[in-house]
């Protein structure tokens, strides 16, 4: 049975930076829980291109690891790209990340929109609405936790708007 997920967030930043970071398959590991044990296998180029093959050793439940290879199929820089699983735990996964500029200009609308089958007919769909939907929910909460520290509403170092002193510590 196919289901579907969705996230979206606000990125604030320069939106060049905020593709290029998506864009590094290095930096998924940032985005990506501890407990699901995250590491990517071989070689990796910097940047991703269409039809490139990224292999991941990921933790599916507490003891048991699995293969993830997927593919990236499909790259409109600075506007989306798509990733499919060739080898892994679903039936299917198809997961498509959009990038918008804010209309402000300094930040990102990001969209990423899911389409997967956990496989296992029937079975399948009950594992989705105990346990998937939600581990799924919890992995894309902790990635937008990890988006907020990475990429700040306001720079570190960000001059304060004039009149307003520093306060002291």
């Amino acid at each position: 049975m196919i289901h579907s997920f969705s996230r979206e967030q606000y990125v604030p930043g320069d939106p060049a930076q905020t593709w290029a970071f998506f864009a590094s398959p290095h930096n998924l590991d940032r985005l990506t829980p501890p407990d699901l044990r995250f590491a990517i296998v071989g070689d990796v180029a910097p940047r991703m291109y269409a039809g490139q093959m990224i292999e991941y050793r990921i933790g599916v439940t507490p003891g048991v690891t699995t293969r993830w290879l997927t593919e990236i199929t499909h790259v409109r820089e600075p506007h989306f790209f798509v990733d499919e699983q060739r080898i892994g735990p679903y039936q299917l996964w198809h997961h498509e990340h959009h990038f918008a500029a804010a209309a402000d200009g300094r930040g990102v609308h990001m969209t990423d929109r899911i389409t997967y089958d956990p496989g296992w007919g029937p079975l399948g769909g009950i594992v989705n609405r105990v346990w998937l939907r939600r581990r799924l929910a919890a992995i894309f909460d902790f990635r937008a936790r990890a988006i907020s520290e990475l990429f700040p509403s306001t720079p570190p170092h960000a001059p304060l708007p004039s009149g307003q002193k520093k306060a002291a510590a």
